[in-house]
This record gives structure tokens, sequence and C-alpha cells, in this order.
């Protein structure tokens, strides 16, 4: 039986590939028959998959710890402000404060210990990456930001990750609490930089094979507790270390002014490379610059942009890079140039589903010996874009390491300087207003693999179920107003058309034939919004309901690590109520 069905899934995956390829060849005719075999195959793959993992969930009962709908409990959510203002109080004035901490414990390369990385495992680095070497460093980055309103301080922090879970979160705002009882907080927010060479926080690319037989075998003896897929002991500790840091921000919090810049980049930085049914491409980099009225404290800035940090723990027939090296990945040598620049930093990543960095123009046909400089080289440029988006190309050709930049050029026929045909933007400065707020958003768990991930306890997920087989997790969405400048607060990694338009969401562009039926965030909220990505929850790629298929071939991969069909329509029905508010 096993034989025959493993038969099958490889008719329709090798028919699916070969369809593929036909498809791209041909007339049109053939072209619109290609493409819609290739569908039909891929729907029958969908079906398998939905039929094994199915199958297998019937057999394997509910945790324990799976809760009814109506236990559902906010006790340490933040709802925002309750006063939205539509301009600055009197005597207002930004007020902001910022820390960072390392969140490497001392004994991360002990041989004994249970230090994985999340974001890859494959059989290149033999479906195990438990740390061997560490790079550089895994970060908590905080800002606390208050308009001098009086309707409470906001506190965010970015953590260098793959992703941290709505219930760890939570974990963090309750010690956070702890450690400041008698302050009333606007709003309390985790996102994370999506990187792929940190310590795993949500917990699936640890010693999965034992964990996942080992929680089976428990599943039918309620009594025995079940593993979970994270190391719980440095979570905890590391959940204590973030709230710590958000105590030293609100601390620091200092009056001073806030400026925004915002530049388009050369396309050639980003890369869709696995998602081509998302037609949108955002290649902004969004930049804030807190700067305090005292001199002597150092000025902040933030920087937002879609990328996927992924490149140092990607594992290579190298033995040296072999995908276990502990690094923050770009988004850590971005900081470390704004650092060298005199400032504080701060990350928030965007809607990154299926964006990844092109490396080609800073890698600049270098002979880079590790896989980290790749890294390092793409971070050192977003840096120093970052510093000079206000400046002019005589500025910046002023402060150039011209001797570097010669003797690279001279080593290299694909040498590409960063700042060539350079134009500065300007920057304004932003009033005091800040709205927060946030809501709470029920998504129906359809996707079975992720049902069976809730079963087996693997991530710090609660489920809560309304019926037989109807399985539920609670997120949370929100929007801040940063003087005029709108964010949109999205969990998980979201295709970038749900923000800006594009293809997925029409009927002839998408997978099921048929349109999203929902607005983008930028139809709702305005079309200068940007987005943090990845914040308050990390639930996996969110994808439009009409261009979904667990068919995984074909640019469907994403589908596999994603709460079902109906995640995205959930999410964007709830932003719509938001933006009533919001108006």
């Amino acid at each position: 039986m096993k034989k025959k069905l493993l038969s099958a899934i490889s008719i329709v995956v090798a028919l699916s590939v070969i369809l593929s390829g036909f498809s791209a060849v041909g007339a049109s005719a053939a072209d619109d028959f290609g493409r819609t075999m290739t569908k039909v195959g891929v729907s029958a793959l969908e079906g398998i998959i939905r039929g094994v993992i199915g199958g297998l969930n019937l057999i394997v009962p509910d945790s324990s710890s799976f809760k009814k709908i109506s236990e559902y409990s906010d006790e340490n959510f933040y709802s925002g402000n309750k006063e939205l203002l539509d301009k600055p109080a009197a005597g207002a004035q930004w007020q902001l404060g910022y820390a960072k901490a390392s969140l490497v414990p001392d004994d991360v390369l002990d041989k004994d210990g249970e230090y994985y990385l999340g974001g890859f495992m494959t059989l290149d680095n033999g479906m195990n990456n438990k740390i061997e070497e560490i790079v550089d460093d895994m970060q908590i980055r905080v800002i606390a930001v208050d308009d001098g309103s009086g309707r409470g301080v906001s506190v965010y922090g970015n953590v260098d990750c793959i992703g941290f879970c709505n219930g760890d979160i939570q974990t963090v705002r309750k010690y956070f609490k702890e450690l400041m009882p008698d302050t009333d907080f606007a709003s309390v927010n985790l996102t994370s930089t999506h990187c792929h060479s940190c310590i795993d926080t949500q917990g699936l690319w640890t010693n999965q094979f034992k964990k996942i037989f080992g929680n089976l075998f428990k599943s039918y003896l309620p009594f025995l507790k079940k593993d979970k897929g994270v190391n719980t002991e440095w979570l905890d500790w590391a959940c204590h270390v973030m709230a710590k840091a958000m105590k030293e921000a609100v601390d620091s919090m200092t009056p001073g002014k806030l400026t925004y810049a915002v530049k388009t980049l050369n396309k050639d930085y980003f890369d869709n490379r696995n998602r081509k049914s998302c037609t949108s491409l955002c290649t902004d980099m969004s930049r804030f610059v807190f700067t305090p009225d005292d001199s002597s404290i150092k000025p902040t800035m933030i920087v937002n942009i879609a990328a996927h940090p992924d490149v140092t723990g990607l594992a290579t027939s190298d033995p040296v890079d072999n995908g276990r090296q502990l690094s923050g990945d770009y988004v850590y040598y971005l900081g470390e140039k704004v650092e060298q620049g005199g400032f504080n930093f701060m990350f928030f990543n965007g809607a990154i589903a299926g964006i990844y960095y092109g490396r080609g123009l800073s890698n600049d046909g270098q002979d880079l010996e590790r896989r980290y400089m790749q890294s390092l080289r793409f971070g050192h440029e977003m840096g120093e874009i970052a510093l000079n988006l206000t400046n002019t190309y005589d500025e910046i050709a002023e402060n150039a390491d011209w001797d570097t930049i010669n003797k690279e050029k001279a080593a290299s026929d694909d040498y590409t300087l960063w700042f060539e045909g350079w134009e500065p933007v300007e920057e304004r400065e932003l009033e005091p207003i800040f709205n927060v707020k946030l809501m709470p958003v029920k998504i129906r768990v359809t996707n079975p693999l992720m049902q069976l991930v809730g079963k087996l306890e693997l991530v710090n997920y609660q489920v809560y179920t309304d019926g037989l087989f109807n399985y539920n997790m609670f997120s949370e969405i929100g929007y801040a107003r940063f003087g005029d400048v709108m964010v949109a607060m999205m969990p998980g990694e979201v295709v970038q058309d749900l923000v800006y338009g594009g293809g997925s969401l029409t009927a002839e562009g998408s997978f099921k034939g048929r349109d999203f039926g929902y607005k983008t965030i930028r139809e709702l909220f305005g079309e200068d919004t940007i987005v943090f990505g990845l914040c308050n929850d990390a639930i996996g790629y969110v994808v439009p309901d009409n261009d979904y298929s667990l068919g995984i071939v074909d640019d469907h991969y994403q589908e596999l690590i994603s709460l079902g069909d109906v995640t995205a329509s959930s999410i964007m029905a709830q932003f719509a109520k938001l933006a009533e508010i919001a108006k």
C-alpha cells in the first residue's frame, strides 16, 4: 500500500513538472492548455497531500492543551490607544527610548546542549542544524515611543530570529508587566527579522524526528508530557532578557524630534524568485530618525525594508559553511554600519512572502570565502544606503573609501558602485501624533500539517476548537500612525500583493481562477502605508485564498507552512474593520 501511494505521488509530481515545462512553450492556446493541465496536476497532488496528512490527523487525538472557543482570553493583549488623535496634543513632543541585548547564552556551543538554528533543515546539513560556530550575534532591539499626549507609551521589540509565536510574545508581555506593574502601556509589540541563522524560536527546526515520533506516542498517553520543539529553558531566559530590554528602553525615554524619509531602491537588490503569481515587488527603504533634544544622547535610526535574511544559514557543499553558523545575517551588518554612523539601530521587516534579497550588486564579483561575507557586504551596503538617503552624490563621494572601491573594481569586471547615479530624497519632520490600535483575529486552521503540528504541541500556539475537526487560533493585527506615516502591523510572512495589489488577487492571475475579494492594505489605509511584518505573531505564510494550493510544486511550497486557505481573508476582513476605526 505504501509503495503504491508513493508511486501515485511520484506520478503526479512528475506530471506536474512535465506540464509546467510544456506550459512555458508554444502558442497561446498551448500555453493555456499547459497552464490548465499544470493546475490539474497540482490539484491532484494537493488531494493526495491532504488525504495522507488528513488521514494521520484522524488517528492522532487532539491535545489536552486545546481549549474551547468560549475559553478564549486576551489577558496579555494590548488594544492600543483608547482615544485617537488627528492633531498633536497641547505641548506634545516626541519621546523615544532605546535598548538592545544579546540573546546568545554562554553555553550555546556546548556539545551536549540543545541549541539549534531556526530556518533550514535539509539533507545538506544532515537534517541537523545544531549550532557549531558563532559568527556575530543574535539580538533584541527595542524602542519605546510616545507623543507626549498622555495616552500611554508603546513598546516595540525586534528579535533576530525566524519568528516569534504569539504565545511566547504573551510570556514576554507577562514578564514586562512584572517589571513595570504600575505603568499603563498603549501597546507592547514584538517583531522578528526572519533571520534563518539564529536560535530556533518556534520549534520547527530542532531535533524534529525524535520529537515528532515521541510526541505521536505520547498523544495516546495523555499523562506523559510532550516535548516542545524549542529549547524551553533558553526560551524562558530569552523572554526575561527581552522584558528587561523593554524596561530599559522605557526608562531611557527622552524628548526630541522625529523625521521620515523613503526611497525606492534598485530592484536588483530584491528577488521575487518563488512566488511568481505575486506580481508586486516593493523595493522601498523607509527610515525614521529620532534626534534627542540633548545632543549628548545618541540618535536612533529605524529602518524598514522587505527582505529575507537567509544566506548564512543555508548549507552548501563547503564543509565549513554547513548551515550551522549562528549569525544575525545581513540585518546585523546593516545595524553595524548604522551604528558606525553614530546611531542606535532599530529594524522592522516588511511583507516578505517569496521576496528574497539579490546579492549580485553587493557581492560585486568579489572572491568571498564564506557565505556570511555575502551577508556582510549586502548588510553594509544597505547600511550605507540608510545613512545616505538624503545626501547628494557629491556628499557621498566625498566620504567614500575610494582606496577600497578602486581596489575592488580592479579585481572584478562586475563591480557596481552603489551610489552611481544617486538621487537623494527629501526628509520631513513628523508632527508628534502617535496612534496605535490593535485587534485580535480568529483564524481557522485548515492546513492539515499545521493541525498536526498543533496536536503534537511542537510550537507555542494555543488552539481553540469549535466543533468536530474545527481548529482555530487567535493572532493579532494592528496599525500605527507616526505623524502622517501609516503602518500596518501584520502577523506572518505576507504576500506583497495583499499590501500593494497585484496579479495573485485577480481571477486571471490566481491559481483558483477567482478574485480575492478584499481590499489591499494601501486601499484601506492609504497609498503610502508601510508594513511591519511578522508583528506580534509568526503564523507562517499569508497567501491570498484564491491563490492557495497545497500542491507544493509550481511555486506553492509556501502554503505548506501556512495556517490554511482562509488565513489571508480572515486577516484582511479584520483590517477592514480596523481601517474604519482609523478614519
